[in-house]
């Protein structure tokens, strides 16, 4: 199952829900990639890691958002 069927399947609450537990994800792992950067000894496979796992919650964050804002016709 796409991302985007996933999203197409589920209520409005249930986005938003889990829009607030994905922010709250990004803002964890922005935290934990300044710290581990701030490290002398930082390990750059894990830090590498992060960041990719990051961009894939930035993904499903603004998919989740676009699905939830309506569109315009201007």
């Amino acid at each position: 199952m796409t991302a985007q069927s996933d999203l197409s399947m589920k209520t409005d609450d249930v986005l938003r829900v889990e829009l607030e537990v994905f922010r709250a994800e990004h803002r964890d792992l922005d935290e934990a990639i300044r710290a581990l950067g701030e490290r002398a000894t930082a390990d750059q496979l894990t830090l590498q890691r992060l960041k990719k796992r990051k961009l894939r919650l930035k993904d499903r964050i603004a998919a989740i958002e676009d699905r939830l804002t309506p569109d315009i016709i201007a």
